[in-house]
């Protein structure tokens, strides 16, 4: 029998489907975009890359603190989604380098507000039994939205060429959907959660479960081998694939993801989070792995649908794991987990970057070893000890 969603449930993932439908649509042309017409070199793609992970990471655990210390989730998530949808105003009015770089920061700033509430608002709309279900039904919501996006890039640009008009058209067009999303949450019903008022930032942290903060540690090694999505994108314009093409490799991997979205998420449910987390690190090596030799465009479109099972492995049920791991302060326990990964992932795209620019098998295979060293990790840290039947 299939589990049942809650409604509202899937009103966030329509939230989220208009959102990426907006910034993937910029995201999917955005790494070759930055690197051939605008000129910037692959190292500073790694820095802006680093800083945008970075930005939407440096507010989540204040934004997760917030949000269970006063139990509200939608003003925060409300909060987070408008800045996004503000800062896309920066490509209306330039495509430099700098406007470029400036946009890929500030509009992270917003995810990482919105993200921690968000997913403890989700975690009590979903039912315990099918929590992962929820998640990944969200997920693949959220990622329809990034296989229209650049569906509609790569139409557009075909219909109007690979000129700075087209581009700009396209960053027109996107920013409809990004306000159409801030709509749709404004009417949404709150679900607040318990307040803890009298609890401070250092507080949260200390009561936060020793299973989430074992967690962490392995959590922390794997994000150091978390390179940008942009560089898998190089790779495959450098193995031939064009700009209108990688376009449509990108929608090819949120395909798969919204597809295996909700697969991975029952799967979750089945035989445990922490078995299925421990497969999306594993996938990830093997991934890196195979990409020391890919230089043929089947193998890296089959790199690309792998990297979708594994992406909707890691964004989805890393996310219901860690709401296994912590009942109470699941806000400030998805903003600890995002801020620690964002703030390594960091210097995980600023090496990624120059190894590249030194050799790319240099950067997929330090990302292999890494992932490897996750994997030991949660295997002596067991985090899952303390979550139950999960």
């Amino acid at each position: 029998m299939k589990p049942k969603v809650n409604p509202e449930v899937l009103k966030l993932g329509l939230v989220s489907f208009l959102t990426d439908l907006s910034s993937e649509a910029i995201f999917s042309v955005f790494a070759v975009f930055f690197t051939t017409v605008a000129g910037a070199p692959a190292a500073l793609l790694g820095l802006i890359e680093g800083l945008a992970d970075f930005s939407s990471s440096s507010l989540n655990y204040l934004a997760g603190w917030l949000s269970d210390r006063s139990g509200k989730r939608k003003v925060f998530v409300l909060a987070g989604y408008g800045f996004s949808t503000l800062a896309k105003t920066i490509l209306l009015v330039s495509t430099s380098i700098v406007g470029l770089g400036a946009f890929r920061v500030i509009e992270r700033l917003g995810k990482g507000f919105r993200g921690p509430p968000r997913d403890a608002w989700l975690s009590s709309l979903a039912d315990p039994a099918t929590r992962g279900y929820s998640f990944g039904v969200h997920k693949a919501l959220d990622k329809a939205g990034a296989v229209f996006g650049p569906l509609m890039a790569y139409g557009l640009l075909r219909w109007l060429g690979e000129s700075a008009g087209a581009y700009q058209a396209l960053f027109w067009v996107a920013f409809v959907p990004a306000v159409l999303s801030v709509i749709v949450l404004a009417l949404m019903k709150d679900q607040p959660g318990t307040p803890h008022a009298r609890e401070s930032v250092g507080t949260h942290w200390h009561a936060l479960s020793p299973g989430f903060k074992r967690f962490l540690v392995p959590a922390g090694v794997f994000a150091l081998a978390y390179y940008s999505l942009g560089f898998l994108l190089l790779k495959a314009h450098a193995v031939g694939f064009s700009l209108t093409d990688t376009v449509l490799l990108y929608a090819l991997f949120n395909a798969v993801c919204v597809v295996a979205a909700p697969l991975v998420g029952r799967l979750g449910d089945r035989v445990g989070r922490s078995r299925v987390v421990l497969l999306g690190y594993g996938l990830y090596a093997a991934i890196n792995l195979a990409l020391l030799w890919a230089n043929q465009g089947w193998q890296v479109i089959t790199l690309f649908v792998l990297y979708g099972v594994f992406y909707a492995i890691e964004e989805s049920q890393s996310k219901a794991f860690i709401a296994d791991l912590e009942p109470e302060r699941r806000a400030t326990a998805v903003g600890a987990y995002n801020f620690v990964t964002g703030v390594l992932y960091l210097p995980a795209s600023l090496v990624a970057g120059a190894l590249w620019t030194l050799d790319p098998r240099w950067a997929f295979g330090l990302a292999t070893l890494l992932a490897l060293a996750a994997i030991a990790l949660f295997g002596w840290m067991r985090p899952a000890a303390s979550a139950g039947p999960h």
